[in-house]
């Protein structure tokens, strides 16, 4: 009896060691899957975290562009403010010009009725002596 109590012990030891071995393995596969669970997760957040990369990076490209239409934008709204500034003062100095006009054609007008009424004076003059020598020969 002591060989059937030995091979049972025997038998009894194999099996829990096959049963210990087993659950090793079930444990093994389990970390193995969380593992490979894992490694999706990482794949997948490197994923995301490349996809934010490149948005970031088109954001930055697109920041850059709106910068140098906004500067061009400005150095336009100042060649037009420097423009606008050039006409005022072409614009003041043709009102001056026309005005320095208005006054010689009002000078070369006095002039012109000045020299009118000599020589309406001297018409008036002329006939006046007509009148006298007239007079004087009859």
């Amino acid at each position: 009896m002591n060989n059937d109590r030995d091979h049972a012990e025997v038998h009894g030891a194999a099996e829990e060691h096959r049963t210990s071995a087993e659950a090793a393995r079930n444990e093994a596969e389990q970390f193995r899957r969380l593992a490979e669970e894992a490694r999706e997760v990482r794949d997948h957040h490197r994923e995301a975290l490349e996809a934010i990369r490149q948005e970031r990076e088109r954001l930055r490209g697109a920041a850059e562009t709106a910068r140098i239409a906004s500067e061009e934008a400005r150095v336009a709204a100042e060649t037009a403010r420097t423009a606008g500034e050039e006409a005022r003062v072409a614009t003041d100095a043709a009102r001056h010009a026309v005005v320095d006009a208005v006054r010689a054609t009002t000078d070369a007008l006095n002039a012109s009725l000045e020299q009118m009424k000599v020589v309406e004076e001297m018409r008036r003059t002329l006939r006046e002596i007509r009148d006298v020598n007239k007079l004087d020969s009859n």
